[in-house]
């Protein structure tokens, strides 16, 4: 029995840790033959050899443009075309405010977040329209659709959700779709790295995120790469051929509401401060 993917050409960027990773893993089980974009040299090279005849590593740092063009020849020259294309690589982002906001800070943000999966569109929907038509997944994020996860962060991701739309939009006519995929609070490297961590540490505090992540919504458990890949999947093969335009949100339900509408612990602190400013009844 063939897999979802069998007979596919995808290319994942940031696909060497994280969510990136459990993707790779994901579509090679299913078919897909991968090329792996990011910039993290030696483990690259060991998925490289990990998965022989079925993904080729390329070093892309996604804020420079010939080097998404380049990642996207390499599945065409080495794989014979591209189907999917999964614009995945980030990072978490300066914590700056309105007032204190790094004119540098926001532009990177905005660079690495938005720009760079714009780009990957640009240069692999030619390649998708020879084919017939093709597959692009966004990574977008809860945090572009409410407040509390940063500023920068926050529109750079709400600008890949309408991104994704127009981009459907635009090449709904060459059969390309276009979706995003909102991940909650997934454990991954890229919060240490975002604190200032190196890569080997951040890698390390995976552990202490799972316990902790539980805790932040109603579903008590960590989000895993695991579960983004699952949503990936489904963009990416003819299970959603006929969706395009839209964004999944996969969040464990974090972004249902208030605390109290999920956690009863939650109202009691609530009551207790809603009559501490009530006016004293004897007075």
């Amino acid at each position: 029995m063939s897999g979802r993917l069998e007979n596919k050409v995808a290319l994942i960027t940031g696909g060497c840790s994280g969510i990136g990773l459990a993707t790779v893993e994901r579509f090679i089980a299913e078919g897909a033959q991968v090329v792996i974009a990011d910039v993290q040299d030696e483990k690259g090279q060991s998925l490289e050899k990990r998965f022989a005849n079925k993904a080729i590593y390329r070093n892309c740092d996604v804020t420079h443009e010939d080097a998404i063009a380049a990642a996207v020849s390499a599945a065409k020259s080495e794989f014979g075309g591209l189907d999917i294309l999964f614009n995945n690589a980030g990072a978490g982002g300066t914590p700056a405010g309105v007032m204190d906001m790094p004119e540098d800070d926001w532009d990177f943000a905005m660079n690495l977040l938005l720009r760079a999966p714009m780009l990957g569109m640009k240069h692999a929907a030619p390649l998708m329209a020879e084919r017939g038509g093709g597959s692009i997944i966004n990574t977008a994020s809860i945090a572009g659709l409410e407040a509390g996860w940063g500023l920068a962060y926050g529109v750079a991701k709400a600008g890949v959700i309408h991104l994704s739309k127009l981009g459907a939009a635009d090449l709904a006519r060459h059969n390309i779709r276009v979706n995003a995929i909102c991940p909650g609070v997934i454990v991954t490297p890229i919060f240490g790295v975002t604190a200032g961590l190196s890569r080997p540490v951040a890698d390390q505090m995976t552990g202490r995120l799972t316990e902790a992540a539980g805790k932040m919504q109603p579903m008590r458990m960590a989000g895993q790469p695991e579960d983004i890949a699952s949503a990936a999947l489904y963009f990416a093969s003819d299970d959603s051929k006929f969706v395009t335009g839209t964004h999944q949100v996969v969040d464990g339900g974090i972004t249902v509401g208030q605390r109290i509408s999920w956690d009863e612990t939650a109202i009691l602190p609530l009551h207790e401060a809603m009559i501490a400013a009530m006016p004293d009844a004897a007075e």
